[in-house]
């Protein structure tokens, strides 16, 4: 007889979803400057897309201001562009081998859309986690029917799946509530 499903597992692959979700949201402009905010763009560099913090460096040199500093500089237009066509809403101002992006100051109709793409990111990171959930369940009703595990065993294992996706969603849905009142904060 084996013991089920493999709780530590399907717990590592939830916590995976929590990470994304973090990388997600921590990539949304709040009202302060953060290199995270490039995280999203990629530029076509040496005949491939990549991802711009592999062909300069970020930093932030005031609260409303970043900095990209391209290290081979027949690369500045290509992360120019790359910047612009991101869909950041960002203009960057080309000085040499550096970029200079101003962040413009978030106005209402913004921030509620960055809530709503937060919000895009958090049913994500919860499918994910229901993903999981179903092929834990999956594993616990075959491992019962082909006799590995008893009805009890399967029991009392898919309480604790559907316990560790419940704890799981609930730690979403208290990043995305934080991420929430981040943004929206004047």
């Amino acid at each position: 007889m084996s013991e089920g499903v493999d709780l530590k597992e399907l717990k590592r692959r939830m916590d995976g979803a929590i990470s994304a979700f973090k990388s997600d949201i921590a990539s949304l402009r709040t009202g302060r400057a953060s290199a995270n905010v490039l995280d999203p763009v990629t530029v076509e560099a040496y005949g491939s897309r990549v991802p711009l913090n592999q062909v300069a460096n970020i930093t932030v040199p005031e609260p409303r201001m970043l900095s990209v500093s391209v290290w081979d500089k027949q690369m500045v237009g290509a992360v120019d562009r790359g910047i612009r066509e991101s869909n950041l809403g960002l203009n960057p101002i080309i000085d040499g081998q550096n970029l200079r992006i101003p962040l413009p100051e978030l106005n209402e109709e913004r921030r509620k859309s960055l809530v709503k793409v937060a919000h895009d990111y958090a049913e994500k990171a919860k499918v994910a986690v229901r993903h999981v959930r179903r092929d834990g369940m999956d594993d616990l009703k075959k491992a019962e029917k082909d006799g590995d595990i008893g009805q009890d065993i399967s029991r009392s294992q898919s309480e604790r799946v559907q316990k560790m996706t419940d704890e799981t969603i609930s730690e979403i849905d208290r990043l995305l509530v934080e991420k929430e009142k981040e943004i929206m904060q004047v």
